[in-house]
């Protein structure tokens, strides 16, 4: 090829007759000449700020000041951003230019390699080179370095195979790691290019971005516990609790790889560089609406998200949860373990006990959302009633028995049996033995019922209730007198009250001093005399010490009550 000074002179002539024709200086034209040869042009490596001023299938004209334009291939377009467009800016690099006469940009910086003297140069320094992916071959790249190198798949810097085929024909910044000249053997590293490049842009990136921060990131990965964010050069992790208000089970279910989302920065940890991201926390607290939305009262209807010793919670609207204590579950026994009576993903009803907005806590009951036995059991059970039910449990003072479903009542011992004394109600009673028993007293305040099982077993006072009425003669025992009453045994077993009349005083006329004696007066005072050792007056004031402990006589039924279980007796002493 001539060099510039003989076609300089070979144009000389032509150029004198142009320059009088046209008034251009042959310089201008030899200018002009250089510029659209194919030829270095002494621009190659310089950093240019250019302007895209054209998009075609393959390739960006960008507009670098010079009379021609610049191509970059379209390949060159950084995985991941957006694709170019007219009067965006870019920074390239002049490599040379084609036959056509355009310029030949890169995005990189460094130059390429042209002979192997560049090479060993490069690989001394451990400079970085650009190179041109040609092919995916086994195992790895082939590289147009100004030589054909191998680049290795695992030093490709990509994740799959996919990935890698993908960097064919673009223009890759990469280093030397092996270089033979005898046998034209050249291994190149991508990877440690990229990670550097990485930690440069992490950095950048970081100094850029602070906590509270809203910016725009992709989903990058997805895992278990969140997604791994891409904010532009550094990762940012989205812990699955930040996702949404509500409970997030699969992060598939909320976000998938690729998607553009704008999350807000909460922790930047200055020594891992470890950034926390949240995507929930743009949205509003469902908390701000709880108290417009809920009442203590309130029937409500949600998912058991989670069980705890204490309890399960219950996610009543999409971010707002209550708790349901296990002393609210059941009416009727004991729980020891939410997972007795609810499981994770249960759909349960339940009524709002207390609401705590600024603590951001629910009280729920699940028993209530059932109704309160007791207020059932008090309007349809009276006192006096017969119930049926098994036995629940037994303690040493009685036995409780399930009259209904969340309702108990309690058998004192001393109401078991009417014949004789208890050790314990495990003497004669079992759990789950089916007994009668009367209602003694309802509480619905207190929640107790007492019951009695001995009331209706027939003895021998029911059988003497039904046989007597008022007015019947009996005989029976004194047992004891006190202060004018006396109890009386009528039979075995059977005893009952007499009041004691009280004295009444009777007169005994005197004889009238007339002179004369009253011989049939005097008569009956002598009698009584000597039957009671005393005067009449004195006989008739200890009328009530008749009837002393152990005599037996005769009295009168003056009250008789069947359904009571009473009677009372009446005492007539003789006169």
């Amino acid at each position: 090829m001539p060099d510039e000074g003989a076609v300089a002179a070979e144009a000389a002539p032509v150029a004198a007759a142009v320059e009088e024709e046209d008034g251009e200086s042959f310089g201008d034209i030899f200018a002009e000449f250089s510029k659209t040869s194919n030829r270095r042009t002494g621009e190659e490596g310089r950093q240019i700020l250019g302007t895209v001023a054209a998009v075609t299938e393959d390739s960006v004209l960008v507009d670098i000041g010079f009379k021609t334009e610049g191509i970059l291939p379209l390949t060159a377009q950084p995985a991941g951003r957006e694709p170019w467009k007219v009067g965006d800016a870019l920074t390239v690099s002049v490599k040379g230019r084609d036959e056509d006469g355009y310029y030949m940009l890169s995005l990189f910086r460094v130059a390429q390699p042209k002979d192997w003297s560049a090479l060993q140069k490069a690989f001394a320094e451990g400079a970085n080179i650009v190179g041109t992916v040609v092919a995916a071959v086994k195992g790895g790249l082939q590289v147009e370095v100004g030589v054909r190198a191998f680049l290795p798949a695992s030093r490709s810097g990509t994740r799959d195979a996919a990935e890698m085929d993908k960097l064919v024909g673009q223009e890759i910044v990469c280093r030397i790691t092996k270089l033979d000249v005898v046998e034209e053997d050249v291994v190149l590293d991508r990877r440690v290019v990229t990670e550097e490049e990485a930690l440069k842009t992490k950095d950048l990136r970081l100094a850029e971005i602070h906590e509270g921060a809203i910016v725009d990131g992709t989903v990058r990965s997805l895992a278990d516990y969140g997604a791994f964010v891409d904010l532009g050069g550094i990762d940012g992790l989205l812990h699955v609790s930040d996702i949404a208000w509500s409970r997030v089970a699969n992060v598939s279910d909320v976000l998938e790889v690729g998607q553009a989302i704008q999350v807000q920065v909460l922790k930047i940890d200055p020594a891992s560089k470890k950034i926390s991201l949240g995507l929930k926390q743009l949205q509003a607290h469902p908390w701000d609406a709880v108290a417009a939305a809920f009442a203590v009262g309130d029937k409500v209807r949600g998912m058991v998200t989670r069980t705890a010793d204490f309890g399960a919670f219950v996610e009543m609207a999409p971010g707002v949860e209550g708790l349901v204590h296990l002393s609210q579950m059941s009416w009727s026994k004991r729980i020891h373990k939410a997972t007795e009576v609810l499981n994770v993903g249960d759909v349960v009803e339940a009524v709002i006990l207390e609401i705590g907005v600024d603590e951001r806590r629910i009280s729920l009951g699940l028993k209530q959302a059932l109704g309160d036995p007791w207020v059932e059991a008090s309007e349809r059970i009276r006192v006096g009633s017969v119930v049926e039910g098994a036995v629940a449990s037994i303690t040493k003072f009685g036995a409780f028995v399930q009259v209904t479903e969340g309702v108990q009542g309690l058998v004192h011992i001393s109401e078991i049996v009417a014949d004789r004394r208890l050790n314990h109600p495990s003497d004669v009673l079992r759990v789950g033995e089916v007994v009668r028993a009367q209602v003694l007293e309802i509480d619905k305040d207190k929640r107790q019922m007492r019951l009695s099982m001995k009331q209706l077993v027939p003895t021998g006072l029911d059988e003497f209730l039904n046989e007597h009425k008022v007015g019947d003669a009996v005989t029976g025992r004194v047992v004891s007198v006190e202060n004018g009453v006396a109890e009386v045994e009528v039979g075995e077993g059977i005893i009952a009250r007499c009041v004691l009349p009280k004295p009444i005083e009777a007169k005994v006329e005197e004889p009238v001093a007339t002179g004369a004696v009253d011989l049939s007066a005097f008569s009956s005072m002598l009698k009584s005399k000597w039957k009671t050792g005393d005067s009449p007056v004195a006989a008739k004031t200890k009328a009530s010490e008749l009837l002393q402990v152990g005599q037996v006589r005769s009295f009168v039924i003056g009250m008789l009550d069947v359904e009571g279980k009473t009677f009372d007796l009446v005492f007539e002493p003789l006169g």
